[in-house]
């Protein structure tokens, strides 16, 4: 058995481990980890579902808790099991990718990425040394899943600074949610501090990465996390999406499109709209095991990244559909020297 295999077969321990650690307090939640909560809740529609189609017992239910990077350290073990099987995971999909209708519905979504990348190629090439700070500001909207029901939050005003230095490192920036500014720590596990890499992705680190199409596909079939019975293929796509929208090197951001462009069952949509209503170009993947749509949204006019939207296609226990998961809108991107340090107006970008 290969370690790619064992990785796949080995039992989720997430939830559990969330249920034995206390609540962290409320609002100690980063962006990255916020997007691991996507990915435990559709842990939670999977087993309800399969509850419910073995007529069995009711699953019992682990109690919501916002994991503060206890997700993130798991997935990066699971990462770390991956290593050998770039060969098996990374053409997974892509091999038995589907029908001929669905090679010609992801032909416009190919064309528009294709447009995408194109635009992102041509932006400058800012200059990030390790001792600065990558800032972004955005407002966020997440659901609350801990009564068994999806109940929408308020809109929030986020800011995040992310250290630059390649580490390990134990203090990896700040954060700041509704004017409260908070420390992002190292990732639960990282007893010798988190690294860059997937979890923490730096602009040097962005830079390391493949910028062929094909073997930057192959390194995140490989690198990205599994989650039990989670599509593959949506992982990858999502993984992706957690990378854009930050300051990175112009033919990362042109090869992280291409690659989405090459993941099956990726679409365009003719209307999507960020999580404060601008409209723009879509481009979706539908999760078919759990009834949810996860939509990246583009400027007409100039491509760049405008946010993206998680939410549900289908009526669940957790909603009916169109019941909003998660949504983010970019507002300004630059980078400064210190953690904290906004910056001024004429050095923010917006950068696809």
């Amino acid at each position: 058995m290969t370690d790619s295999t064992a990785s796949r077969n080995r039992p989720d321990d997430r939830d559990e481990i969330a249920r034995l650690l206390p609540a962290p307090a409320d609002r100690d939640l980063t962006r990255e980890q916020h997007l691991r909560h996507k990915e435990l809740l559709m842990h939670h529609i999977d087993h309800d579902r399969a509850a419910s189609a073995a007529a069995a017992e009711p699953v019992r239910r682990t109690p919501w808790r916002r994991p503060v990077l206890v997700a993130s350290a798991t997935a990066l073990a699971l990462a770390g099991a991956l290593t050998a099987g770039v060969a098996m995971t990374g053409t997974e999909g892509r091999a038995h990718g589907g029908t001929a209708a669905t090679a010609t519905e992801s032909r416009p979504a190919a064309a528009l990425l294709h447009r995408i990348s194109a635009a992102a190629a041509r932006h400058d090439t800012p200059t990030v040394r390790d001792d600065q700070f990558v800032y972004t500001r955005e407002k966020i909207r997440e659901a609350d899943v801990t009564s068994g029901k999806a109940v929408v939050g308020p809109l929030k005003d986020y800011e995040s600074w992310l250290a630059q230095e390649p580490g390990p490192l134990h203090k990896l920036g700040l954060f700041r949610v509704d004017g409260e500014t908070l420390p992002i720590n190292a990732q639960l596990g990282d007893t010798e501090g988190t690294p860059a890499g997937l979890g923490r992705p730096t602009y040097r680190w962005l830079g390391s990465l493949p910028t062929d199409p094909g073997r930057l596909l192959d390194y995140l079939y490989a690198k990205t996390p599994e989650a039990e019975r989670r599509q593959r293929d949506q992982a990858v796509f999502e993984q992706i999406g957690s990378l854009l929208g930050g300051v990175m090197p112009p033919r990362t951001a042109a090869a992280l499109y291409r690659a989405a462009a090459e993941i099956p069952g990726v679409r365009r949509t003719a209307e999507a709209r960020d999580v404060i209503g601008r409209q723009g170009l879509g481009i979706v993947r539908d999760d078919t095991r759990y009834g949810v749509r996860t939509e990246w949204v583009f400027d007409a006019k100039d491509y760049v990244f405008l946010g993206a939207r998680t939410y549900l296609t289908r009526d669940t226990s957790y909603g009916k559909a169109g019941t909003l998961l998660s949504g983010t809108a970019e507002l300004a991107h630059a980078v400064v020297d210190e953690a904290g340090q906004r910056p001024a107006d004429g050095d923010r970008t917006r950068t696809a």
